[in-house]
């Protein structure tokens, strides 16, 4: 059965991380987190100094690129693979709120954007990779088989993204997780490098109404339909 490339794409908390690593354990593909990457260098960026709520020194960002490593390794007792930063397991350090607010701005440097999208096209380079982002299906792989773009109102996904904060004992209020959602929606889609869009020929899904189950087999339909060659 031959390999493909599978792009998923859309707004944040919309479940784009959910789905593309169960779609990537069912096909046996490589699942990447590129939302986790771009969190990870905000992450370092802020342990650095570099960004606050009242600053942002881009200048010193891009220089220390070159100090920032990345790379993912998977546990059998972890439900997915985590992201490592400079040697170090940050996957839960890169969930929280603070990381969020910050993401965004992070994300619109050009050179951030140069290193990780070169990072995530290796990956890429043996087919056989889910990967999921803002700008998977309009940059990093625009010749990607199958290119899904995921919806969701954003008060639907600003309770998904609360619920998840409370699970994890984070002492939160829900309108500052929607304003939080509403920033970044607002930041991504105007950004002027790789700005957040449905590709021409991607398959939107909006899930504001299905649950975790019924939006993997959607999504494993359209996938298991491409594979084949049916669509």
């Amino acid at each position: 059965m031959r390999k493909i490339t599978i792009a998923i794409d859309g707004f944040s908390s919309t479940g784009k991380s959910t789905v593309a690593k169960q779609l990537a354990d069912y096909l046996g593909y490589l699942y990447v987190d590129s939302g986790a990457m771009y969190r990870a260098v905000t992450l370092f960026a802020m342990q650095r100094g570099f960004i606050s709520e009242t600053h942002f020194n881009v200048d010193k960002l891009i220089k220390a690129l070159p100090n920032v490593s990345l790379h993912f390794e998977k546990n059998k007792n972890w439900k997915k693979a985590h992201i490592f930063l400079n040697g170090k397991d940050v996957e839960n350090d890169i969930r929280t709120l603070q990381v969020s607010e910050f993401v965004s701005p992070i994300a619109t440097v050009h050179e951030v954007r140069k290193k990780l999208v070169a990072q995530q096209q290796k990956m890429g380079m043996e087919k056989g990779v889910v990967m999921d982002g803002r700008d998977i299906g309009t940059v990093v792989f625009p010749d990607a088989e199958l290119k899904i773009f995921m919806n969701a109102s954003s008060h639907e996904r600003a309770q998904r993204r609360y619920q998840e904060l409370l699970e994890r004992g984070e002492e939160i209020e829900f309108d500052d997780v929607l304003k939080n959602i509403q920033e970044r929606d607002h930041i991504d889609t105007t950004r002027k490098d790789s700005p957040l869009k449905k590709a021409a020929d991607a398959i939107e899904v909006d899930n504001s109404s299905l649950n975790v189950e019924d939006q993997f087999h959607a999504v494993l339909q359209l996938a298991q339909d491409r594979i084949a060659g049916r669509i």
